[in-house]
């Protein structure tokens, strides 16, 4: 891996002082979001970016809720944020506003990625074990309802999963219900 990595900056937020540094893989700049200190069972979400739900705020999906839990437990107890720049399950973010146009039209988000010719997830992790051994970390508490973030943590040891329930709506239930069913999220 050729991996460039930036230096840390403060970040204040809406939820507490936190620390950010970025971790620029060929064309894809990671960006880490924590507090210090950073103790051997660290509190993490893995969170892949969801430019529509993250900044725009759209309820189709649960993304934004998630960060903003986890950005909230952080705060209160110290651990990271491993913001990964895989938009739409690893699709871009093009094409991820055609599986939402697909959407539209009744198809569920597993459905409109094969309409397009993609795999259900493209998403990577292998980032994550660089960014976790460069920060020394061993141990971990993990933020995720997701079991394939769990799988890829295998070189660590993972002491809890914490859920991270976020509120239903309208336009995310068949959205949940699909990741739950389909791909085995623990909701």
């Amino acid at each position: 891996m050729n991996i460039k990595i930036s230096n840390i900056a403060k970040l204040p937020t809406k939820y507490g002082d936190f620390k950010i540094q970025s971790f620029k893989e060929n064309d894809k700049e990671h960006l880490v979001i924590f507090k210090e200190p950073l103790l051997n069972d660290v509190l993490l979400r893995i969170h892949s970016e969801c430019l529509t739900g993250d900044a725009l705020g759209s309820l189709k999906c649960d993304c934004q809720a998630q960060l903003h839990h986890a950005l909230k437990l952080i705060s209160k107890k110290n651990g990271m944020i491993i913001y990964l720049r895989q938009e739409g399950r690893g699709i871009g973010l093009f094409n991820k506003v055609n599986a939402y146009e697909l959407q539209d039209r009744g198809f569920n988000t597993i459905e409109a990625n094969h309409q397009l010719g993609f795999e259900t997830d493209l998403r990577n992790y292998e980032i994550v074990e660089y960014i976790l051994n460069y920060y020394k970390i061993k141990k971990i508490n993990l933020i995720t309802n997701n079991p394939s973030k769990i799988k890829s943590l295998e070189k660590f040891e993972v002491l809890h999963r914490i859920p991270s329930i976020t509120p239903k709506n309208q336009y995310n239930l068949n959205y949940l219900e699909i990741k739950k069913e389909s791909l085995g999220h623990f909701l």
